[in-house]
């Protein structure tokens, strides 16, 4: 329930301030006073899009401000869910449009998104407008308006999971199907290529050993001769590096019994005597070994070709990648071979979600049928005294060919508003104002179910008057009994049953025009009604009638 409402440099607003009451309250004014200001200010702090142009003053920000009671609506998990603190009795929601044209958004002082102060603004008002109408023509609302009053929420909820995974699936099978048809197609390249690598016998490590041997093999002659004088140099009978340091050893030893500093250069000689004898040794084996191998070198060559071209081949730069390769062929083979089990498997998946997903549409269905049937004839009770005696209502559940992410009903509201006029959809025959006593029927029922906190009427009444106008304030009043009703009207018998009165008008200067809303007193409230009910001119018989007219409504509200 709103409590309050504060609202700087909007529009035609430089400041306002003012409290609600719960209970049923009326906004009357004159056209033009500026009540749409008033219901654009609060769009303002429920999300809706906010506009550079509404700033009085452009050189100030303006600010909307709305404090809402909550304590008895539940709504701690959206607080919890988006982190936001949660005060058990009150809700502050703001929203400031800056000078720049950016606007921020608040709740309880901690700056949201848009988003989210919208999402917990439809959980506190619904706000009511004349073309609010035409979503009794809107299949989704109408649908909408059945499963609320059905109270299948949880329902709903579980088919369109069990939807969501169904078109999953079918999704997965259509794709697989698709893969199953082009890889059918590629079947027959793909074991060429792999046969072809197959054949190859490519191995891991192999084209860099060979990449080395061809090396070696290429230029054996050099490397042989080249050993040739390595091995002379080593251990030349005169001039070998092993025969001189044999022979320096043999030196420090007989030196050793005059000179002992020696033992130390022994030792380290000794040490390098024997790595120079066993390098010695490696390279006169390497020598012997190294053979000139023409027949070996053109086997390696051709090898290596077979690595180069299918390199080249597959735009690949190195084996590792062409056995990659190989193994991704072998893959995509095997499971074109398993297609026909997966699809198998993945269709019997696809029936059974299928299924599931039917079994809960049907009980959707149902609990829609049952629904349909309570609304049609309490809708038909409520509307026939607003001047529609001869009213049918129906709301035809029909089988829709195909399910979607709501079930498989086509829902139609039906009506028709004379007798032996057959039912047709209510967009196709009924009038504005019969469509206007059909939403107001139509919205106690959903206000009811949905516990909102509050409704806002914007002008619900319009097409309507006399004793029909009534009969829709009683229906406004009878709802404020377990929520906050809000109705802006310039019908007087409608303004007569609120229980709390407010007034829009405008004041001028000599530089601007601003808007106000005051709630009146008793005296003032006699005065607008009876403005209401003759025009601008205060006479006697206007002010009796409008004493009369909210004294009788005092007393028929007693009796209630």
């Amino acid at each position: 329930m709103i409590k309050k409402l504060s609202v700087s440099n909007y529009t035609l607003i430089d400041e306002l301030h003012i409290d609600f009451e719960p209970g049923f309250s009326v906004i009357t004014g004159e056209t033009g006073a500026g009540k749409s200001i008033i219901l654009g200010a609060l769009s303002l702090i429920l999300g809706q899009r906010a506009d550079l142009k509404s700033l009085r003053h452009s050189d100030e920000k303006a600010v909307i401000e709305g404090v809402f009671d909550i304590a008895s609506y539940h709504l701690s998990d959206f607080f919890d869910e988006n982190e936001l603190d949660y005060d058990e009795g009150e809700c502050i929601l703001r929203r400031e449009i800056l000078p720049s044209g950016k606007s921020r958004a608040f709740i309880n002082d901690t700056p949201v998104s848009v988003a989210q102060l919208k999402a917990l603004g439809e959980q506190l008002i619904d706000i009511h407008s004349q073309h609010q109408n035409l979503l009794l023509a809107d299949s989704r609302f109408q649908l909408r308006v059945v499963d609320t009053m059905a109270g299948d929420a949880a329902l709903l909820v579980d088919y369109r999971e069990h939807y969501c995974r169904w078109r999953e699936r079918l999704q997965a099978f259509a794709r697989l199907q698709e893969e199953n048809r082009t890889g059918r197609e590629e079947e027959d390249y793909l074991r060429y290529q792999l046969g072809q690598l197959d054949e190859a016998q490519l191995k891991e490590g192999e084209q860099e050993e060979l990449e080395g041997e061809l090396q070696t093999l290429q230029h054996a002659e050099e490397i042989k001769n080249e050993l040739a004088v390595l091995q002379t140099c080593l251990h030349g009978e005169e001039t070998g590096v092993v025969s001189l340091l044999n022979a320096a050893l043999s030196r420090m030893k007989s030196l050793s019994r005059l000179y002992p500093e020696v033992d130390e250069w022994i030792g380290r000689l000794e040490s390098d005597y024997i790595d120079l004898k066993d390098i010695a040794t490696t390279v006169d084996r390497s020598q012997e070994n190294l053979n000139i191998d023409p027949e070996r070198l053109a086997w390696v060559e051709n090898r290596l070709d077979t690595y180069y071209s299918l390199q080249q081949k597959h735009r690949v730069s190195n084996a590792a990648e062409l056995l990659a390769l190989r193994d991704s062929f072998a893959e995509r083979l095997a499971r074109i071979e398993n297609y026909d089990e997966e699809l198998a498997a993945l269709k019997r998946q696809v029936e059974e979600q299928e299924q599931q997903v039917r079994d809960l549409a049907a009980r959707l269905t149902e609990v829609r049928q049952q629904s349909a049937a309570g609304i049609s004839q309490t809708l038909t009770e409520r509307v026939k005294p607003l001047g529609m005696p001869h009213l049918q209502f129906e709301i035809e559940v029909a089988p829709r060919p195909q399910l979607d992410e709501t079930g498989g009903d086509a829902i139609r509201f039906l009506f028709s508003a004379n007798k032996n006029q057959p039912l047709q959809p209510v967009s196709e025959v009924a009038s504005g104002g019969e469509i206007s006593r059909l939403m107001l029927s139509l919205k106690a029922l959903v206000a009811h179910a949905m516990a909102l906190p509050t409704i806002i009427f914007d002008e619900v009444d319009t097409g309507v008057s006399g004793e029909i106008a009534d009969k829709m304030a009683r229906i406004m009043r009878e709802m404020a009994q377990c929520m906050q009703v809000i109705s802006i009207t310039h019908l007087p018998q409608v303004a007569a049953w609120g229980q709390t009165h407010y007034r829009v008008y405008k004041s001028d200067t000599d530089t601007a025009t601003a808007t106000h809303l005051v709630r009146l007193t008793d005296k003032q409230r006699v005065e607008e009604i009876a403005r209401m009910l003759s025009g601008s001119s205060l006479t006697a018989a206007a002010l009796d009638n409008a004493r009369e007219l909210l004294k009788r409504n005092e007393l028929n509200d007693g009796k209630e």
